[in-house]
């Protein structure tokens, strides 16, 4: 079974990208980030000619996140419960069909925060706290779980091309990796850092200044698995060649492989 995470940035602009992408790599179910477009306008009928099924939170112009899966989805969570946020950030829905057990898969657009210091980073921290409350309930309610998506966060140094560079700034601060290490201490296994990865392993290059030629990248992309799901999975990876594309997306595809 393969579980992959995509920001899109724009599923209008590159909807061609994501069925060509599918087409050559027929993931068991993929999260996108930064639909970028409003629920009416959804491409449910083409993925579901390329063989998904799909849920979406959509938002015009910013955020939004779906889940394509090759099984139905039941159990369907927009947004998280009880926390009243215009910016649609986290779809959640249950596989019933992939295994001994159904499988929970979490899709999540975590927040930017602009800066250090700013009123959008007291709002990430404030947000990632929420989505911590959330996730402890979740993984009570649920045997198996993985929460994929866009996270904003380089968990430590070696996920940043030039740590000294990046010291202090936005994505790197050391309350940002707190935050997104209290999801790890909730038991859920970062499963890229499960194996051995070459150096330089980036899911993110800014379109500026040759970024992606450069390789000058951040890994903020990332696969979290509870402790059941994360110890039947094989591998993960992070498939460069689509930022490559024309006109692509500033985000890689990451890909986790279970034995499940």
């Amino acid at each position: 079974m393969k579980l992959a995470t995509w920001n899109v940035n724009s599923l209008n602009v590159r909807l061609g990208h994501v069925l060509d992408w599918l087409a050559a790599n027929p993931v068991d179910v993929l999260c996108l980030q930064e639909l970028k477009l409003p629920d009416e306008r959804f491409p449910e009928e083409a993925l579901r000619a390329a063989g998904y099924h799909a849920c979406w939170a959509g938002q015009k112009t910013y955020n939004g996140v779906a889940i394509l899966s090759r099984s139905p989805l039941i159990d369907v969570q927009r947004n998280i419960p009880g926390y009243d946020d215009p910016q649609q950030r986290i779809i959640a829905a249950t596989l019933p069909e992939v295994g001994d057990q159904p499988l929970r898969v979490i899709s999540a657009y975590c927040p930017n925060g602009q800066a250090v210091g700013s009123d959008k980073y007291a709002y990430k921290l404030a947000w990632y706290d929420t989505l911590r409350d959330w996730l402890a309930d979740e993984l009570q309610r649920h045997p198996e779980l993985a929460i994929l998506g866009d996270y904003n966060v380089a968990p430590t140094d070696a996920d940043v091309h030039d740590p000294e560079a990046w010291e202090g700034n936005i994505l790197v601060s050391e309350p940002e990796r707190e935050a997104f290490g209290k999801l790890i201490d909730l038991g859920l296994a970062d499963t890229f850092r499960l194996f051995d990865q070459p150096p330089g392993s980036f899911s993110w290059w800014d379109y500026r200044q040759g970024g992606f030629r450069r390789n000058h990248g951040v890994r903020i992309d990332h696969v979290l698995a509870n402790p059941q799901l994360a110890q039947q999975c094989t591998a993960c990876d992070i498939d460069k060649a689509p930022r490559g594309w024309p006109k692509p997306s500033d985000h890689a595809p990451v890909i986790a492989t279970f034995s499940r």
